[in-house]
């Protein structure tokens, strides 16, 4: 078995970054990864503004109890004459600076009254003035390739002008569930079969990732079917998922089923719990990954193993999300042969601090686990571990994102 960091990390290198881009309008790029670095091409502010409702005058025009007369009044969007000597002009918010002026007194510090006004406080040089290109300078870096959108990436791409950004096309994701004793939610279900959950799962899992989930099959336990199901992902697909049938036992068939493809195991079996029986093979450079039948180990193995790989083909500059330590809650020290990853919940402690809480059955069946649980707990292998002991904490929020 291959440990767990070993094995995280031949699966984060199993492919390169999609070569296909394209560009998407910019009200539909979020959550979409930017294929190429981008300059500013406008200064902004694009002229001094004013930061205040209130006054552009002349420091040296100022004079306790003194009046000025108003020589303009400039709404955003006008354009200022230039101010006269021993004038101020009536600013808003974002109102261009007239030439000749110095400082923007708000209107709190005023008074107003018959087309002249008195400034109450005396005005200190370039107050409330946002200056040219403070923001963003043209020819100034704005992004770079790998960054994934959000709303604040858009607002910002949408203050340069732009209407449109290129991005790397969506990955393209198969997956496959396998088992006889599936049957799809929706059908009538013998007393010997079970709901297929494992395929609804992960296709959300996939679309969380912003990657689109082409097709999710079931194939029956049989190297036929798999073989079937195998080459129509393949044909469609950058990244294929089959979930179940990669063990040991006498209908465990996927790996037969991807040798008669061409297929080569790189990885097979884990030392982590749950999910002991992952595998990785590859087929004309596309790779895919196996992941063992239980629900909540194909969870954590995607969350853990699955998602820097998606990543990486997706373009991104973040491969692996941030990890933090945490004291971890347990009426009972732990110690296990093979990496473990408790479903936990972050809770906030009495004395205000962070902590961790176990669910308290942690079978790889028990479904209602996960959407109960706010990460994974990572206990290493072979150590004894005891309450308030710190461990490593996958936040999922982040790790499925």
């Amino acid at each position: 078995m291959l440990d767990f960091d070993q094995a995280q990390t031949l699966l984060a290198n199993a492919a390169g970054s999609l070569q296909r881009h394209e560009d998407v309008a910019l009200t539909l790029a979020a959550g979409r990864v930017l294929a190429t670095d981008l300059e500013a091409t406008v200064d902004i502010p694009p002229a001094d503004n004013s930061a205040m409702d209130g006054y552009a005058l002349r420091v040296a025009d100022w004079q306790a109890g003194g009046r000025l007369p108003i020589q303009q009044r400039c709404y955003a969007g006008d354009v200022p004459e230039p101010l006269k000597p021993g004038f101020a002009t009536r600013l808003f918010t974002g109102s261009v600076i007239p030439d000749g002026a110095d400082t923007v007194v708000m209107q709190e510090d005023t008074v107003e009254a018959d087309g002249h006004v008195e400034i109450t406080r005396e005005p200190a040089p370039n107050q409330h003035i946002r200056r040219r290109g403070e923001d963003t300078m043209t020819g100034a870096s704005l992004l770079s390739a790998g960054t994934l959108l959000e709303a604040a990436h858009v607002a910002l791409l949408a203050s340069q002008g732009l209407a449109s950004v290129p991005v790397v096309a969506q990955l393209r994701v198969g997956i496959l569930t396998t088992g006889d004793e599936l049957v799809p939610p929706g059908t009538p279900r013998a007393p010997e079969q079970i709901y297929n959950s494992n395929g609804p799962m992960l296709a959300a899992l996939v679309r969380g990732l912003g990657a689109l989930p082409v097709h999710v099959l079931h194939a029956r336990d049989t190297e036929a079917d798999l073989i079937a199901a195998f080459t129509t992902l393949l044909a469609d697909c950058d990244l294929v998922l089959s979930v179940g049938g990669v063990s040991v036992g006498e209908r465990d068939l996927v790996k037969p089923a991807l040798a008669t493809l061409g297929g080569e195991l790189s990885l097979w079996k884990v030392r982590m719990k749950p999910g002991k029986p992952v595998a990785l093979a590859k087929i004309d450079g596309k790779p895919i990954v196996s992941l063992p039948g239980n629900p909540v180990s194909a969870y954590a193995v995607f969350a853990m193993l699955v998602t820097p790989l998606a990543r990486r083909m997706q373009g991104r500059q973040e491969i692996f999300p941030p990890v933090s330590l945490l004291p971890l809650r347990t009426e009972n020290p732990r110690k296990d042969g093979r990496e473990e990853f408790l479903r936990v919940q972050r809770r906030v402690a009495d004395d205000g601090s962070n902590e961790l809480v176990a669910y308290g059955h942690q079978g790889s069946g028990v479904i209602s686990s996960m959407p109960w649980a706010t990460g994974l707990a990572r206990l290493p292998a072979d150590v004894l571990v005891q309450d308030k002991d710190r461990v490593a904490y996958y936040d999922l929020r982040h790790w499925l994102a």
